[in-house]
């Protein structure tokens, strides 16, 4: 095998040992509560499932309750098949909410697009998951309350500032050992290389004989 196809067969597995395989993974993290005036919203809202429920059929109700000092609960937005808007929504949320969901259905977000202040509030997101079996039915609830508030100007978010910078320097120390690794592989390719030749050269080396130098003549 030559020099440099060895060399692309140790750079492969380094790369499948650095780069590992990516998976979608769900995981329950609850949703930003801050939103800026003007901005685009997520409302965050994660119902993981295992993977021999995920031919469960899924109904999400998305609530607002307004604040703690004005209760007045009201539909907002709902996915039962498909997204939609109730029919029975107030104008001043139609056409501000976006389905901000996973095709599996268990991250069932929703966005508010172009928050104002009295977007302030609490929000319920209300999910039912409904199994079917040979046997028998089954029923799941799961209810998450988000209390947003709206500011004017962002604030600066500290930890998302310092895991960025983790990051990069995470990437920065990854690239420089694999380019390590790649040097010390060259030359150890290279090395064996050499070795095998000389090795070779060796085996196949067959000494010189001297030329016979001729004899006196013979005289009779």
């Amino acid at each position: 095998m030559s020099t440099h196809m060895r060399l692309v067969l140790c750079l492969l597995l380094l790369f499948i040992f650095a780069v590992q395989e990516v998976r979608l993974v769900c995981v329950d993290v609850p949703s930003d509560t801050e939103a800026t005036v003007g901005g685009v919203m997520k409302l965050t809202c994660i119902y993981c499932m295992k993977r021999e429920e995920i031919s469960a059929k899924t109904k999400v109700d998305w609530f607002y309750n307004g604040s703690a000092s004005d209760y007045r609960r009201m539909l907002i937005y709902q996915y039962d098949h498909e997204p939609q808007e109730p029919e029975d929504a107030e104008m001043y949320w139609k056409g501000r909410l976006r389905w901000n969901g996973s095709k599996d259905l268990q991250d069932i977000s929703i966005s508010i697009v172009n928050v104002t202040a009295n977007d302030s509030g609490i929000y319920e997101c209300e999910v039912s998951r409904f199994f079917e079996f040979d046997s028998f039915k089954h029923t799941t609830n799961k209810k998450i309350t988000i209390e947003l508030k709206v500011k004017m100007q962002a604030s600066v978010d500290t930890t998302a500032l310092y895991s960025e910078i983790m990051m990069y320097v995470l990437l920065v120390f990854l690239t420089f050992w694999l380019l390590v690794e790649m040097i010390y592989c060259y030359r150890k390719i290279s090395k064996s290389e050499e070795l095998a030749q000389d090795t070779a050269t060796d085996y196949l080396a067959i000494p010189s004989e001297n030329k016979e130098n001729p004899g006196p003549a013979v005289t009779e």
